[in-house]
């Protein structure tokens, strides 16, 4: 450069700007087509399965993306995952044991409750209109805690978690049925003896099992009588996962593992969530809502990492615990 010479400022920021959308039009060819195996598969996992999975459509085909995203245990990743904190950090004599977990790809946390009587199914106020966030869900319930619980449908791919999907039951009584007299293949309910129950169920046949809280989920079924049930790593890919499950001695185990962020966690397959559950001694757990809807709410804080830069999302029913 010339003595007295003046920088342009806006060729400079022409420049920046020019190398920013090449870098970003670039990133998506490096990332499908690249040598980066390992990166591809994960990017792969997350985003086929988010709100998002046009962007992932636009670049490969479904026969290829399916393969992608059962290649994640051939990557040679640990699945199982570590509990590294085993503080009473609800307090002594909460009957509440909330733990962090970590494996080498997700971080997440556990809430185990020793009354599985305690455990209900809050429902959107606005059910057939609208959901509402988990915070609102836990503070309306007058609970102390609570994750998001089943699928739900609506407008758009996102919805806005006003529509349940299959069944869902409160206090005994059902609330919500988008399947008439057919049967909710995916249901998880608990009975009058504070049970976890997974079985397909049609309306008619839930007071038969005594069902005072239920739910339809996405699925898979994580553990069923004390066994694995997940075949390879479980065809979901790999992002944010929410899961209950119930010990032998009754206690139930709520889990939600954060993802999509990968400076942080990346996410869980179906088999890493399922080997979290196996940790804990689990005899049965499901895989529930995941993606943007995984949160973990106590004492009115959300206590994991959000992954949806817009916040809590909307949701129709969730699982709180009430006050002892």
């Amino acid at each position: 450069m010339k003595p007295g010479k003046k920088i342009s400022w806006k060729k400079l920021m022409g420049f920046v700007g020019f190398n920013i959308v090449f870098a970003a039009l670039l990133a998506p060819f490096i990332v499908f087509y690249g040598p980066f195996q390992a990166l591809k598969v994960m990017a792969v996992g997350s985003i086929a399965l988010s709100r998002h999975p046009q962007v992932v459509r636009a670049f490969l085909s479904p026969a290829e993306i399916s393969k992608i995203t059962h290649e994640y245990d051939a990557l040679g990743v640990n699945t199982q995952a570590k509990i590294v904190s085993k503080q009473m950090t609800a307090g002594s004599g909460s009957g509440i044991q909330i733990q962090n977990i970590q494996g080498q790809s997700f971080r997440g946390k556990v809430i185990l409750i020793k009354d599985p009587k305690r455990v209900k199914v809050a429902v959107t106020n606005r059910l057939g209109t609208a959901g509402e966030v988990l915070t609102h869900l836990v503070q309306q319930s007058g609970a102390v805690a609570g994750i998001n619980a089943g699928g739900f449908n609506g407008p758009g791919w996102g919805g806005n978690g006003g529509f349940p999907e299959g069944l869902t039951v409160h206090a005994g009584k059902l609330v919500y049925n988008d399947i008439g007299n057919k049967k909710a293949q995916d249901l998880i309910g608990i009975n009058d003896q504070g049970k976890l129950v997974i079985a397909p169920m049609s309306a008619d046949e839930l007071a038969a099992h005594h069902i005072q809280e239920a739910v339809t989920f996405y699925g898979p079924v994580l553990v069923a009588n004390g066994k694995p049930v997940v075949a390879g790593d479980g065809g979901i890919g790999i992002g944010p996962r929410t899961g209950i499950g119930q010990t032998a001695d009754g206690t139930i185990i709520f889990v939600v593992i954060d993802g999509r962020q990968p400076t942080w966690s990346w996410g869980a397959t179906g088999r890493q969530l399922m080997n979290v559950f196996l940790q804990y001694h689990a005899v049965n757990a499901v895989n529930l809502d995941g993606g943007s809807s995984s949160e973990m709410v106590y004492q009115g804080k959300i206590i994991n990492r959000l992954w949806d830069i817009f916040g809590e999302r909307y949701i129709p029913t969730a699982f709180v615990v009430m006050p002892k």
